[in-house]
């Protein structure tokens, strides 16, 4: 059965925006200070996930709620927006129409695309089916579930013929530089108790990357930090070749050699989102939506793209990264482009203000560019950085308390693992195949 938007008085006007994300979330916030208009915010999932700390989830060390915000709790005093859990398959740019998997339709004045991405496995075999990725809350539940299940099953098999945990990841970026230092922190110190017969400290963890340095963006005084930091830990670093191949039990790379694997995090790359599949438009890189300096898409008036969904470049023309900042900013530049057009005025081009780049490599230790110079930090100075930062950026000051007294009860104490494993509510393993949701 199919639905449509409600009918609206005629001074009313509507915008429907597709994606929850930092750019949809922050559009959708913005526009809600104007009481003449009715803002529709759709999403697959009924929360926020906040993706800098996706991470920490996956290795147990935040607790799921500390990583994801109801939509609807996080808006609740704007009464002129509306939140719909819906999976949008198809969106029709001349009439400005969205249409989801159920069949509900949702047509408006302006439309904000801010679907977000997805792993871009590139097309390599077994990825899809035996990587974990990391960019959404339930991709770091699956991983959590997969490191618990692992020492569940060595606890329950205690013959000494439990192989020990060797961790691959694919990407020597943020996110493969920081789950790297997580997982070295969980191996060091976590508590005894929770697995007696299983040695975390013997587990391995190597980071393969087809470049030549870990954490491309950044400054190579960071970059030589990180590597040595993490190599000092245990880390290994297997540099300039690509993988080939991901199965059940190693990774082979371009080279020839092979890996041998329990598992494989997959942080190789992002694309957009599926959606971008089915506009009548050509997609740029990433599968990603081209737009204008106004951040609205070529030939379809009233349409807009942002955030991991779309390419934006700056003033001198270079692609603006896809960082959680740009989305949030772009976000905002949206919404204040909508309501100059109602009243008329005219669009601004969109210009990013940046606030730099960072990454924890665990324990005491991460990087940090601030500003548009790039003043570069390290050690425990960007360590506190870091953590200032990201409480900053989570959305209640419930969750902010929460999210300190975890981080605390670790620093102070051991390691905080998330080790509740629910087998009923969670998919079965059939060998180890897992595919991306």
């Amino acid at each position: 059965m199919s639905s449509t938007t409600e009918i609206r008085s005629s001074d009313e006007t509507r915008v429907v925006i597709v994606g929850g994300g930092f750019a949809g979330f922050h559009c959708a916030q913005q526009l809600s200070s104007d009481p003449t208009i009715r803002v529709t915010l759709i999403d697959k999932h009924n929360y926020q996930a906040f993706q800098p700390l996706l991470y920490q989830v996956g290795t147990g060390i935040l607790s799921p709620h500390n990583a994801a915000f109801n939509l609807r709790t996080l808006l609740y005093r704007r009464t002129n927006v509306d939140v719909k859990m819906s999976e949008i398959v198809s969106v029709n740019l001349a009439t400005r129409t969205a249409r989801g998997k159920s069949g509900d339709v949702y047509q408006g004045d302006y439309l904000v695309l801010a679907a977000g991405a997805e792993a871009n496995f590139l097309e390599v075999p077994g990825a899809e089916d035996h990587a974990f990725p990391l960019y959404s809350l339930r991709d770091a539940e699956k991983l959590r579930y997969r490191l618990i299940e692992i020492c569940e099953a060595a606890e329950l098999h205690n013959d000494g013929s439990n192989q020990d945990i060797q961790v691959v990841i694919v990407g020597g970026g943020a996110t493969g530089v920081e789950v790297a230092g997580a997982l070295i922190d969980l191996m060091e110190g976590a508590p005894r108790h929770l697995f007696r017969n299983v040695d975390l400290g013997r587990g391995s963890v190597t980071i393969v990357d087809s470049g030549n340095t870990v954490l491309g963006p950044f400054k190579e005084q960071s970059q030589k930090y990180v590597t040595a930091t993490l190599r000092a830990r245990g880390v290994k670093f297997y540099f300039g070749a690509h993988v080939e191949e991901v199965t059940q039990k190693d990774v082979l790379l371009s080279d020839g050699k092979r890996i041998p694997s329990t598992v494989v995090i997959w942080a190789g790359g992002l694309k957009a989102a599926r959606l971008s599949g089915a506009l009548t438009l050509t997609a740029g890189k990433g599968g990603r939506v081209d737009v204008q300096p106004d951040l609205s898409v070529p030939g379809s008036p009233g349409v807009y793209a942002l955030g991991d969904f779309s390419n934006c470049n700056d003033s001198n023309g270079h692609p603006l990264p896809q960082l959680g900042s740009v989305a949030k900013q772009a976000g905002r530049h949206c919404a204040k482009n909508i309501l100059a057009a109602i009243k008329g005025k005219p669009q601004e081009p969109f210009h990013y203000f940046d606030t730099g780049i960072m990454a924890m490599v665990g324990r005491n230790s991460a990087v940090a560019e601030i500003g548009q110079n790039r003043l570069a930090l390290a050690g425990p100075l960007a360590f506190v950085a870091w953590l200032a930062v990201h409480v900053l950026l989570l959305n209640t000051f419930r969750v902010k308390v929460q999210t300190v007294f975890e981080w605390l009860s670790e620093y102070f104490g051991k390691v905080n693992v998330a080790t509740i494993l629910d087998n009923d509510s969670q998919e079965p393993e059939a060998g180890r195949k897992t595919k991306a949701s």
